[in-house]
């Protein structure tokens, strides 16, 4: 197991604990989870949800020490209906939209329900597991806002959340876009940034016989929520620590980190100068990246 005190940034901040990150649906076929940088240093834990057996029985396997993976199904504790999809990355407890899937090649094979089954869901706020959350990662094929709802709690203290967001709803009653909004708004959150935008090609029109080729219309994302920092002194000192580790090694957000080092810079946290070390370290990256593709081309 990494020591997290080797990070230039964890040790100038040493927060109390790793940043602890619950990551609901962590079916690996997702790509790389954006927490993979913190975890890849030893920088945070990981408590993630995978009611399929098939993407749990994965995950268990490749886990490592920092790593939980557990077989509930998160939504509002009541005993829903699993839509077990053709692709399992639409399978969840919405029924597939079908007009919906219909604009987008070829969806409509892609949210086939081959099967259904009963399933217990609990709530967020009840996993015991769960010992703080600083990090929700979360994609649940339109039951986000049930998840969120649950959450209240556990989330009163997070300090980001990276939700998948639909544009066009690909499942029947899939709560829009804007709910989602206004729900983590009023539990303190704030859009950031864009992990991810997906487009694609309206049916039946295809570029060179080829679906994956978008033009315009909006698919899917993947939206990065923060606590809303523009009152610095609402954020506790470790919130501000795990939000700049966040910022930092999940997205790049350099501009956020540094706010973040500079409001704990005031409160006498840190020592005067946090700014100079902090661009130091950013020079290094920068010249780390460069002699990297250096490497690369020769």
């Amino acid at each position: 197991m990494k020591d997290p005190s080797a990070d230039s940034l964890f040790g100038l901040l040493q927060p109390a604990r790793r940043t602890a990150v619950v990551d609901v649906g962590a079916n690996p076929i997702d790509g790389v989870p954006p927490y993979k940088p913190l975890l890849d240093r030893g920088l945070c834990t990981v408590v993630g949800f995978e009611p399929q057996k098939s993407a749990l029985d994965v995950l268990q396997k490749n886990r490592g020490p920092l790593e939980t993976y557990l077989p509930y199904a998160i939504g509002d504790g009541s005993v829903q209906t699993l839509h077990i999809c053709a692709a399992p990355g639409m399978t969840g407890f919405l029924k597939p939209d079908v007009r919906s899937l219909s604009i987008y090649t070829p969806f409509l094979e892609f949210g086939r329900v081959v099967a259904t089954e009963p399933m217990q869901t609990h709530t967020l706020d009840s996993i015991g597991e769960i010992k703080a959350l600083d990090f929700l990662k979360i994609d649940v094929q339109g039951s986000e806002l049930a998840v969120f709802r649950s959450g209240r709690q556990k989330l009163a203290g997070a300090v980001a959340v990276q939700t998948e967001v639909s544009f066009v709803p690909l499942y029947e009653n899939q709560p829009p876009l804007g709910l989602l909004d206004t729900e983590l708004r009023a539990q303190g959150f704030i859009p950031h940034a864009l992990a991810e935008l997906r487009r694609w090609m309206i049916s039946p029109l295809m570029r060179n016989n080829d679906p994956h080729r978008p033009l315009n219309q909006l698919l899917e994302a993947d939206l990065v929520y923060v606590r809303d920092f523009r009152n610095p002194e609402s954020l506790t000192d470790e919130q501000l620590k795990h939000l700049a580790l966040v910022a930092h090694h999940g997205y790049r957000s350099f501009d956020l980190a540094l706010f973040c080092l500079l409001a704990l810079e005031k409160r006498g946290r840190l020592a005067h100068g946090v700014q100079d070390f902090y661009l130091g370290l950013l020079r290094s990256i920068k010249a780390g990246e460069k002699d990297s593709e250096t490497k690369g081309r020769g």
